[in-house]
């Protein structure tokens, strides 16, 4: 099979490519614009795979599009590629809006045409498997009951607004054209290759460079976390088993505070690389809570766990000891993503004294 992958210089998409290419006969069309988000460093070994095809394409470019779908021909497509950070969508949401809603109604519009132009079992088999957040479904009570696939959406931010409207668009072109899609909506992630504005990679390194780290409010704000290799396994299985126009949750089901996974890195920290005067956990630094921010994200995903055999490997526990273990050893990839912009965006985001924030 040929498989586009948009967004797969980033995060998740990195590791979705070098799981398929690993584990599969399966050559993989990575297409990715590269943001600053997007790392080629994490798809290294891959540089000279015969199966991974690496194209530079904005997905808000009509013609780039449609190109891709006339020269590679895919048998599927999952979409990745989005603007995903709360913080930097706060302080500039159009970027969000071009990239996540115009973004996905471009490659809609290229896949349908691509698809209507298909027959026998090429169009029957098709799929365009669009990835989402939990983040659309809004926040959660302490005591409510998790997010499950029927939740009313409710953005907080123009992050997960933006979300919101790109899964609209997803279930208005399965509708109205009949396109075969499958959504899939996950909790946190976090692991290795993780670009270092997100909690779990922030605090790690600047803990390693004995800078503070912070945490927002009191930390109390609740998180579903799910490590990134078991997301990839499930996007692979819904990809391959999901019904079209259905949505399945993806969650790691294991809900802490943030103030809880600041602590678990400082003790993981304390063990492998201790300091010699004092504990990570004397660097945990409070700092004034962002606007909107959700109190508690929770995934119900019995659907993925019932229909098609999903359940994540790791725990929390053992999978926050591999990404810190990953971020201890490999400081190349580190060095490469740690610009100066980088720096001075987190040092003015979150208040604190020029310097504070990275190498």
């Amino acid at each position: 099979m040929k498989i586009m992958v948009t967004g797969g210089a980033g995060f998740i998409g990195s590791a979705l490519v070098r799981q398929w290419i690993a584990e599969s006969d399966c050559t993989i069309i990575n297409v990715d614009k590269l943001t600053y988000a997007g790392n080629l460093h994490s798809l290294a070994d891959l540089q000279h795979h015969p199966r991974h095809i690496f194209e530079q394409v904005d997905i808000c470019d009509v013609e780039g599009v449609e190109k891709l779908f006339r020269l590679h021909r895919p048998d599927a497509v999952i979409h990745l590629a989005a603007e995903s950070h709360v913080d930097r969508s706060i302080h500039g949401p159009m970027v969000f809006i071009e990239t996540n809603i115009t973004g996905t109604a471009v490659l809609l519009q290229a896949a349908r045409g691509y698809w209507n132009e298909l027959s026998g079992e090429a169009k029957e088999n098709f799929r365009f498997h669009h990835v989402s957040t939990d983040e659309v479904y809004g926040d959660l009570d302490w005591q409510d009951p998790p997010f499950t696939e029927e939740t009313p959406y409710t953005p907080s931010s123009p992050y997960s607004a933006s979300k919101a409207a790109s899964d609209h668009l997803v279930r208005a072109w399965h509708r109205t054209y009949g396109l075969p899609v499958l959504i899939t909506n996950c909790s946190n992630n976090y692991g290795p290759c993780q670009f270092p504005e997100k909690l779990i990679p922030l605090v790690i390194l600047n803990a390693l460079n004995h800078k503070p780290l912070p945490v927002y409010g009191q930390g109390l704000n609740v998180r579903d976390w799910l490590y990134v290799e078991d997301h990839a396994r499930a996007l692979r299985l819904v990809l391959a088993k999901g019904e079209p126009g259905r949505t399945y949750n993806i969650g790691g089901g294991c809900e802490k505070q943030n103030i809880q996974v600041v602590e678990s890195i400082c003790s993981i920290l304390d063990r492998m690389k201790p300091l010699h005067s004092q504990s990570y956990h004397a660097l945990i630094t409070f700092v004034t809570d962002r606007p909107g921010h959700d109190r508690r994200y929770a995934i119900d995903a019995s659907r993925i766990q019932q229909e098609l055999g999903w359940q994540p490997l790791e725990t929390f526990d053992s999978g926050l000891e591999k990404t810190v273990n990953w971020y201890l050893n490999n400081g190349d990839w580190v060095t490469n993503v740690q610009s100066g912009a980088y720096r001075g965006w987190l040092e003015s985001h979150y208040r604190l004294p020029a310097g504070t924030i990275g190498n």
